[in-house]
């Protein structure tokens, strides 16, 4: 198998490998492009994220100083928004629902290495899928780690380090997160 083939099939695989390398220089060039854009050019800001994610709702909006690291494994539903200082590092896919919306300073990652010391010599990591549900915030400086899965109607507080999965209809906060309470979900 080639590494891209590892990756895809959620293996270990060589981040060095340069068709692997050569996802993240897309998601560079996407994401510079992005960034350059004047924050009142909605229009063009809106083709550009079209461009870069894999797809996109109705009225997205990422604000300056995002990264990625494919850019088209990003899965994004209407009323997508991110604030400033996201990294959404989408090695595996990202979902994402409808009316998210993303604190500043937050990292969702898909991506993993090894304990082992000879693994991260080996340049090994692991990618595993994220899915957030519809109708989720999630604060300033979350950390969403990979494989987790959350629910729909989810507020995930500032600073959480969400590690497991997370129920529809709740609130969950600290390192690592846990649920703090149940919300009603009144659009349903």
């Amino acid at each position: 198998m080639t590494e891209l083939e590892k990756l895809d099939a959620g293996l270990e695989y060589d981040f060095m490998d340069k068709d692997v390398n050569a996802r993240k220089l897309h998601a560079i060039e996407g994401c510079a492009k992005l960034n350059a854009i004047d924050v009142l050019n909605n229009e063009a800001r809106v083709e550009a994220i079209k461009e870069l994610f894999g797809k996109v709702g109705e009225n997205p909006t990422v604000c300056p100083g995002f990264n990625c690291d494919n850019g088209s494994n990003i899965f994004a539903g209407d009323n997508f928004l991110t604030n400033y200082n996201v990294t959404i590092l989408d090695i595996a896919p990202v979902y994402i629902g409808d009316n998210v919306m993303i604190g500043p300073h937050t990292l969702i990652t898909t991506v993993g290495h090894p304990l082992s010391p000879m693994g991260r010599r080996n340049h090994l990591g692991i990618a595993n899928p994220v899915t957030i549900g519809n109708d989720v915030w999630l604060g300033g400086n979350v950390t969403i780690l990979p494989g987790v899965k959350i629910g729909n109607n989810v507020v995930v507080a500032a600073g959480a380090v969400v590690t497991k999965d997370i129920p529809d209809n709740c609130v969950v906060g600290g390192v690592p997160a846990k649920k703090i309470k149940d919300i009603e979900n009144d659009v349903e």
